[in-house]
């Protein structure tokens, strides 16, 4: 889901005083590749002999590990992917930072969103954004197009494709031995794959929540969302309403425990919710955003119905032996928020160099404990807050509809909305100011106050087994 949330839910962390640290290519080398196909690399001398990299997954954190790995020139690299055009239900919402960090040219970028409005349980809305600078944005993006171009890239910098679906992966008896991977090749747009191995001397599972890779290592279950997104074109005129414009609807109706957004893209919006306590009710949700949304969205045609499981929480192991996982395999999306496109894509990033220096020009190969102690150690050490504090903020404020239309409410604070954008657009708070931290907690306890007097009460559902499903 999509990180534009982030924007909002952020600068409440001013509560608890918590600083958060927060085109493709037509080369005939290219397309020679993506049509060869993969076997186990034939034996070669010590002299030539070089390790292996297989990153399966071409998302934005497969994408960026794999380009990591690929200017690399003493390890070979493959990307793994089955879906080259896979459109992911997600907002699709990156913070500026991500296109200055990673490169992204304005061409992938389908809107630039510098105002939101903030619909209550109730329907008291409030717009924010005014304290954005003319050349700040949050960068609206679809997901078949981004991830398309991070995944070129990484393949022009050496990264050998497989258009494949991993079936199994055997996992080395000792520390010498490589990963089987066992995968289907659909090089050529076949309708049946053709079975396959490839033996790598690490793997990087990069393939979202349903992930092989974490299932082939135990690296343990979690909890999770369903994500549901409808494409719906408007005509041009309803369109221009969102030409800058993103919406937000929180209350029980459109999820017990998450949201429902309506975000612009290039002809088209992307209408959705989640959740994770009632997923079996999740097209009523959906509805109900529909519905919140109303004449804005009236008379536009569904092109589109997009659906996937969102991690809740971290993986209990994200490093088993010489398998990493990044992303949604590892279970880098943040509460409340939603947002995993930019971590994603820095988790892929973040573990492709640490292993790249460990390996010391493809000399030797990592271990677990080495991993560890800079890929995930750096990670949890630069991120770690950001999940702890989105973590309270959804206990607190998405628990009823009164917490809502507190949530709402507060936002129409012109501080909280500077420190919200700044920390969502940079990853990092800016200009605290402990006075104002302090009237925003009176301001709080009033706004909590007046909600819960005000508010709906909240529809009573129950789901035992569905809620006790893990992934």
């Amino acid at each position: 889901m999509a990180g534009l949330k982030f924007q909002v839910i952020v600068a409440l962390a001013a509560l608890a005083n918590v600083a958060v640290a927060l085109v493709p290519s037509t080369s005939l080398r290219r397309a020679a590749r993506s049509l060869a196909p993969l076997r186990s690399s034939p034996k070669a001398s010590p002299l030539e002999m070089k390790y292996s990299v297989a990153v399966v997954g071409g998302g934005p954190s497969g994408a960026c590990a794999a380009e990591v790995f690929a200017a690399e020139k003493s390890i070979d690299t493959y990307i793994i992917e089955r879906k080259m055009d896979n459109c992911k239900p997600c907002g699709g919402a990156i913070p500026l930072c991500m296109v200055e960090e990673f490169g992204l040219p304005v061409e992938i970028i389908d809107r630039k969103v510098r105002k939101m409005n903030l619909v209550s349980p109730n329907g008291n809305e409030v717009f924010i954004g005014q304290t954005l600078a003319p050349n700040e944005y949050i960068g609206m993006c679809r997901r078949e197009v981004m991830d398309k171009y991070l995944r070129d890239r990484s393949i022009d910098a050496g990264a050998v494709p497989i258009n494949g679906l991993v079936t199994e992966i055997e996992l080395p008896t000792s520390a010498k031995d490589k990963y089987v991977i066992k995968y289907s090749n659909y090089a050529g747009d076949k309708k049946v794959g053709t079975p396959e191995t490839l033996e790598v001397d690490i793997v990087i599972g990069a393939d979202g929540a349903n992930s092989r890779v974490a299932k082939a290592i135990d690296a343990g279950e979690y909890n999770f969302a369903i994500a549901f997104q409808e494409r719906i074109k408007i005509d041009d005129d309803k369109m221009a309403f969102y030409e800058d414009l993103a919406e937000m609807y929180v209350g029980d109706d459109v999820s017990p425990d998450f949201y429902g957004w309506v975000f612009p893209k290039y002809d088209h919006v992307g209408v959705g919710t989640g959740t994770v306590v009632n997923r079996p009710a999740i097209k009523e949700y959906q509805k109900a955003t529909r519905e919140r949304a109303g004449a804005k969205i009236e008379g536009g045609k569904i092109i589109k119905v997009e659906a996937h499981p969102i991690p809740e929480h971290m993986r209990p192991r994200r490093v088993v032996g010489r398998g990493v996982l990044v992303g949604d395999a590892a279970g880098y999306v943040t509460k409340c928020s939603g947002e995993g496109i930019y971590f994603a894509a820095k988790s892929g990033r973040m573990a492709a160099e640490s292993i790249v220096q460990l390996m010391k020009g493809g000399s030797r190969l990592p271990t677990e404990k080495e991993i560890k102690g800079t890929y995930i150690k750096d990670y949890d050490r630069a991120y770690g807050p950001t999940y702890t504090v989105l973590d309270i903020l959804q206990r607190v404020f998405y628990t009823n509809n009164g917490a809502r239309e507190a949530f709402v409410e507060l936002c129409e604070s012109e501080y909280v909305q500077k420190v919200t954008f700044d920390s969502y657009l940079y990853k990092t708070v800016q200009g605290n100011n402990p006075i104002e931290d302090v009237k925003l907690l009176f301001a709080t306890i009033g706004s909590l106050i007046r909600g819960n007097a005000l508010a709906t009460p909240d529809k009573k559902f129950d789901n035992p087994v569905e809620s006790l499903k893990r992934i």
